[in-house]
């Protein structure tokens, strides 16, 4: 599947589609505009420029997001440099699934974690029920 920003300056290819996609509320994922899939690095390809943040309001932040460099929408994440030095078996990259067409996600779950709420470690909650997208209830 291959989705592109708002202008068209970066895309976005996955290996497949994803099993669930999470809608988080913590201020990163809100302030964002992301809902996130999660792969290995070796199942997603960018193509074009990015421009990456890495929130400094975290001490030890694990994700460092990408957006075009030219309409600004987010696209994905990888995991920061600090990050990988401390996990070095970790290997996951975060690709915000509203940028393809609803249309190619129907059928998957959604989940609603609570990242607002969560401490940073261990299992976090969720604020509502998972709900699968359909054309009806797109993404």
């Amino acid at each position: 599947m291959t989705a592109t920003c708002i202008c068209g300056a970066v895309e976005i290819t996955i290996a497949s589609r994803p099993e669930f996609i999470h809608d988080c509320n913590c201020s990163l994922c809100r302030k964002s505009g992301a809902a996130w899939a999660y792969f290995a690095g070796a199942q997603v390809t960018t193509k074009g420029e990015t421009e990456t943040f890495v929130r400094r309001d975290k001490a030890g932040a694990a994700a460092q997001l990408h957006s075009c460099r030219i309409c600004g929408a987010t696209t994905h994440f990888d995991l920061t440099d600090d990050f990988k030095a401390d996990n070095p078996a970790a290997d996951q990259v975060g690709v915000n699934m509203r940028m393809f067409e609803p249309h190619l996600l129907e059928g998957v779950e959604v989940r609603y974690p609570d990242g607002a709420n969560w401490a940073g470690q261990g299992a976090f909650g969720y604020r509502r029920e998972s709900m699968t997208i359909t054309a009806e209830q797109p993404l």
